[in-house]
């Protein structure tokens, strides 16, 4: 900005070069601090098996007595949208695989006496997970359709019962009969993933309305189709993308045509600095505040997770380690949309159109991330993500980010315990 200031004002170029100089130094300077200033000082571990127990602990109390977690009941204000009954039975059943999922991997820290009662938490939530009568479909259209769109939380569901699902598939090694079911389970939401592909690829949690608020036609005005039409998200689809990965380890398949066609939507909403589009409706718009680093913050993580699983070659283990750096390094961005929820706010209301609903998602997906890294470097950023959650357990023992109905606490939980064990 001074060197084109002096330029305008007609300096000379020795100074204009000197002062352009002076800024690229100063940029090269703070270039480490931007990514990786948390390794200068040096990072202890965080007593992560003690906020374990405490987690495990308020699982168990908030299980409901017929083995899910998660209600649609709740004394807050809350402000996202939620079509019942179909929204509901589809946060319920991806906060029930995420909790299932988050008992099964705590095992190894828990005591004997902790370890056996999320032993039977853990066969509740399979139960309920198996039972036919909570088979999980795309919600029906309803009265609002036209002006809001199509919901379709349930890729959240399918994504994260199937998560869940494979977990319970290799603790029941040695029941063929229970392994058999739990494929079943799974399968269908496979197929339901299969089915719910938005026609330029991947997935996304909204189809796009016919009209807009005040009951205009849209233009271009879309068809009500059987396979969504509008524009499906960054994260959305790297979690199923990540979710048939693992289903594939059981066995089950998936078209390779619509992997691929899931793949290249992902890319193309990855900008060169390996920040996503909230969506494939904003990747023409890459300098918009949500699609910049600070705003790709929570997603791009699991974006670049899905694709380096994928085997994309851009996607290296250095681009993995410079977004963990920027994760630590620019945690503020994430911690200011944390638990920030003003009635009649949009929940992207924070700097740089952070919700807060992506502070657990995000660092649920680092977790991953660094299992992907050498062996070697792993500690460092184990002991900067424990130091990162566990200080900000609450006092009944859950993480929470987003008021969300009665869900929010226990997906929390499940996604701090499942990144918290992976610290160990």
């Amino acid at each position: 900005v001074a060197a084109r200031l002096l330029d305008e004002r007609g300096v000379a170029t020795d100074r204009r070069r000197q002062v352009l100089d002076i800024g690229s130094s100063f940029g090269q300077f703070l270039l480490p601090f931007a990514r990786a200033g948390w390794r200068s000082v040096g990072v202890e571990p965080a007593n992560g098996p003690a906020a374990v127990a405490a987690g495990v602990e308020f699982l168990l109390r908030t299980q409901l007595s017929q083995g899910a977690w998660g209600q649609a009941a709740s004394s807050k204000y809350y402000r996202i949208w939620a079509p019942v009954p179909g929204a509901h039975r589809a946060f319920r059943t991806a906060v029930t695989g995420l909790c299932v999922a988050a008992l099964v991997e705590s095992q190894a820290l828990l005591d004997s006496e902790l370890r056996a009662r999320a032993e039977e938490a853990i066969d509740r939530g399979q139960a309920w997970l198996l039972n036919p009568e909570h088979q999980l479909r795309r919600s029906a259209p309803d009265a609002y359709d036209d002006t809001m769109g199509y919901a379709l939380y349930s890729v959240w569901g399918h994504a994260y019962a199937i998560h869940g699902l494979v977990l319970l598939h290799e603790r029941a090694a040695g029941n063929a009969q229970l392994q058999a079911a739990v494929l079943t389970s799974a399968q269908h939401h496979v197929d339901q993933l299969r089915q719910t592909a938005f026609l330029n690829g991947g997935w996304g949690y909204y189809d796009d309305p016919l009209t807009d608020r005040q009951g205009e036609p849209v233009k271009p005005r879309r068809a009500k189709m059987q396979r969504p039409a509008g524009s499906p998200s960054s994260f959305c689809t790297a979690t199923a993308l990540i979710a048939i990965r693992e289903a594939q380890t059981l066995g089950i398949t998936f078209p390779d045509q619509r992997l691929e066609e899931a793949l290249a939507a992902l890319r193309r909403q990855r900008f060169p600095d390996f920040a996503y589009a909230y969506g494939e409706y904003l990747r023409m718009r890459p300098r918009r505040d949500i699609n910049r680093p600070a705003g790709s913050l929570g997603r791009s993580q699991v974006c670049n997770l899905a694709l380096h699983l994928y085997g994309d070659p851009q996607v290296s283990q250095e681009v993995l380690r410079c977004w963990l750096d920027r994760l630590f390094a620019r945690n503020g961005w994430l911690g200011m949309g944390r638990k920030r929820h003003l009635p009649g706010a949009s929940p992207h209301s924070a700097a740089f159109g952070v919700a807060g609903y992506f502070y657990y998602y995000g660092h649920y997906y680092a977790a991953q991330c660094i299992q992907q890294l050498p062996v070697a470097e792993r500690a460092a950023y184990r002991n900067q993500l424990a130091r990162t959650l566990v200080p900000l357990q609450e006092s009944d023992g859950s993480w929470w980010d987003y008021i969300l109905y009665d869900y929010h606490q226990q997906y929390g939980t499940a996604m701090a315990l499942s990144a918290l064990v992976r610290c160990q």
